[in-house]
């Protein structure tokens, strides 16, 4: 007698017209609050870079605020230097040195960065913690997400989002008091008066802030920022991240808080899964090293306090490498790796831009000067034969007193310049002023090139000390 074969139903697979969703929809993260030594630094972060952006504006320095960039009068102050558009060079270096800098951090730490002072973070944080302290921890706003509106539910909601946008409109009024008086800002929002432009950036910055940190989150993370996507270049195995100890934890199960682990089978994992519900991103740290860890060590604190009540060592989660993870290493043989020639080529990098940076800035001339030739005006006779071209000479005070200059010019015999050559200028200010310079006429048959070259001659007056020379190199034009 044979045997029945076995059958196997086909299930259908779906419309194969139909193509696959793009992207898997979002799941909203419920954060769970966790107490713990990162979590208290991770706060000492958000309180110490948020005194600096929302009180730095309010800061003086000399009369005049003390970070404030004057679009405007196309002026940059910072306390002790008066910045002009001629000064990129010194953003374009100040760029570079945080490129490297976050290279040189992130071969080293990983993405520490991210869970500790990226702005994202600690907007986010911020406004989970004011979530949190109006509608509750992680059960408590599933539930009432859940729940049907009710006047409960929207009191509490539309506290949250006041809360919110209050918090937002005045990060976006700090952001634009960077570029506008904070004080007069504030006296025009006070008074209803505040410009377009102002009003503008104002309610943008507002809005970026609460939609990036109120709903949007581990969404940027996740999916917006590009750091992600290319920190595994900057990456090796003997970088910092947070890992779980398989060896250690595996396999995972419950079990009563007296039991023995080994005598069960089990690891130190308890399978509580307090790691993924603290995790900001949502990810599970338990399948290893992935994109979406910002390296809050949020899932450290809330092991740690699972390991102390279940009475074993600390660490199932922690800062490692991966090749400490699979070597098994201690913190002292990590660290013996950390001096590798990727970390060595990005500190020397950082070192050097810093080091030229630092140096250009402290050496930088109090005075700038710029000479353009009057195109009205090429070259003309004056009395006595004399030769005379006009220029327009920009002469910038770059400090916070007021200065005296005198204008000269040299390179040819007898060259000199018309008229008064002494120019006083306001603290950080600037001005064009005409400037004759003639030539005597023996002097100018005696040359044979219609154009010569001349150096124009800045000298600041100073009472004391060395008085300070900027020389501008143009040309001077002899008629035909």
């Amino acid at each position: 007698m044979s045997a029945t074969p076995r059958v196997i139903p086909i299930q259908p697979a779906g419309d194969p017209r139909q193509p696959p969703p793009l992207f898997e929809p979002r799941r909203k993260v419920y954060a769970r609050a966790v107490s713990g030594w990162f979590n208290r630094w991770r706060w000492v972060m958000v309180w110490a870079t948020q005194l600096v952006f929302y009180g730095l504006p309010w800061l003086s320095w000399n009369g005049r605020q003390a970070v404030l960039f004057d679009l405007d009068a196309r002026r940059f102050y910072l306390p002790g230097l008066v910045l002009y558009p001629q000064d990129f060079i010194y953003l374009s270096a100040l760029l570079v040195l945080s490129a490297f800098a976050l290279f040189f951090f992130t071969a080293v730490a990983g993405r520490m960065w991210c869970g500790f002072a990226c702005p994202q973070t600690v907007y986010t944080e911020i406004f989970m913690g004011i979530e949190r302290r109006i509608e509750g921890d992680r059960i408590a706003r599933m539930r009432l997400d859940q729940a049907p509106w009710s006047a409960r539910k929207l009191a509490r909601k539309g506290a949250k989002q006041a809360a919110w946008i209050a918090l937002s409109l005045w990060t976006g009024f700090t952001f634009v008091g960077y570029f506008t008086p904070i004080r007069e800002l504030a006296a025009s929002a006070t008074a209803f008066g505040l410009g377009p432009w102002e009003s503008f950036w104002v309610f943008f910055y507002g809005l970026a802030t609460y939609g990036n940190a109120g709903f949007l989150r581990e969404q940027v993370c996740r999916t917006m920022c590009p750091y992600a996507r290319f920190q595994g270049s900057m990456m090796d195995k003997d970088s910092l991240i947070i890992g779980y100890d398989s060896r250690r934890g595996e396999s995972r199960g419950s079990r009563p808080r007296r039991a023995d682990p080994k005598a069960l089978g089990l690891g130190d994992c308890i399978d509580c899964t307090l790691c993924v519900q603290v995790c900001p991103t949502g990810i599970d740290i338990r399948n290893g090293l992935q994109m979406e860890c910002i390296g809050c060590a949020a899932c450290i604190d809330a092991c740690d306090g699972v390991m102390d009540k279940m009475g074993y060592e600390r660490g199932l989660i922690r800062y490692a490498t991966l090749n400490g993870l699979s070597e098994g290493l201690g913190k002292a043989q990590m660290w013996r790796r950390v001096l590798r020639p990727r970390v060595l080529v990005y500190g020397a990098l950082l070192a050097a831009v810093g080091v030229a940076f630092v140096t250009s800035l402290a050496l930088r001339d109090p005075l700038r000067v710029n000479v353009v030739r009057d195109r009205g005006v090429m070259a003309r006779l004056v009395e006595d034969g004399a030769v005379e071209n006009v220029y327009r000479v920009l002469v910038m005070n770059a400090t916070e007193a007021p200065q005296r200059y005198r204008i000269a010019v040299s390179g040819l015999p007898g060259l000199a310049v018309a008229g008064d050559t002494a120019l006083e200028l306001a603290p950080a200010a600037e001005r064009s002023i005409p400037v004759s310079v003639r030539l005597p006429a023996e002097a100018a048959a005696s040359l044979n090139d219609r154009t010569q070259h001349i150096r124009f001659e800045v000298t600041q007056l100073a009472d004391t000390g060395e008085a300070p020379t900027v020389q501008e190199a143009s040309t001077f034009i002899l008629p035909r």
